[in-house]
């Protein structure tokens, strides 16, 4: 079992680092730890550093950088376009998991039905910076603002891209269908699907319609499978 990780958000090339409250309460009060004792820290952007606590305190303790590393990217670069849904419980159990399996951006996805538009940005960041460290990455995901489908359809430039929906129609496997890419989107729809328009636009746009299986899914559901198969092509 590894040294404890933890976030460190802004890194400024300092030997001596202070740690935020949050940080610093759980090292000392969670996990009793004390000057001497060993951890370890994450930028997010690939650096992970070796520290040793120097002071122990509750509302800031002091670290010193050890040693540092910088961990290489996966070469597979995924991002996932997906709806938020009503549940928010679901939403943030999905975010949980695709960032334990690893994705490089999640955009929440504004569809024509969508039902839930505004998120709470802060605490979705904060689960998938838990989800990070508790999976011992060294990459955290990009989490972009809501956006529209029609943007994410003009904007987004990749390899390969996929949408996901219910209707029937002729559609390929997702797990064929990547391989060969390393850099791809898919598109989830909310829980009532895309709309036929939204399906056509997307078509238009070079999207290829997937399947994920033969059982229809729920949207978090959808989003886990789908990331699950876009990493191991």
């Amino acid at each position: 079992m590894g040294l404890p990780i933890f976030y460190l958000e802004e890194f400024t090339g300092n030997n001596t680092v202070e740690l935020n409250e949050e940080t610093s309460r759980h090292i000392v009060q969670v996990l009793r730890m004390q000057e001497g004792s060993q951890i370890q820290l994450t930028d997010g952007r690939g650096r992970l550093m070796d520290a040793e606590i120097t002071a122990a305190h509750k509302k800031k303790t002091l670290v010193k950088i050890l040693r540092q590393q910088s961990i290489a990217p996966s070469e597979n670069k995924i991002t996932i376009a997906i709806s938020p849904i009503k549940n928010t419980s679901r939403f943030e159990w999905f975010l949980e998991k695709a960032t334990e399996i690893g994705v490089n951006k999640i955009i929440p996805l504004i569809c024509q039905r969508t039902e839930k538009e505004k998120l709470r940005t802060a605490r979705l960041q904060q689960i998938i910076i838990s989800a990070m460290l508790q999976s011992r990455q060294s990459w955290l995901p990009v989490l972009q603002e809501p956006t529209l489908f029609k943007n994410v359809l003009d904007n987004e430039t990749f390899e390969k891209k996929f949408i996901a929906h219910c209707e029937d129609g002729v559609k390929n496997i997702l797990s064929i269908e990547q391989k060969g890419s390393n850099s791809a989107i898919i598109l989830i729809g909310p829980e009532g699907d895309f709309t036929s328009n939204e399906i056509r636009e997307a078509i238009e746009k070079k999207f290829i319609p997937v399947s994920l299986g033969e059982n229809r899914l729920r949207t978090e559901t959808a989003g886990v499978v789908a990331v699950t198969l876009l990493n191991f092509k």
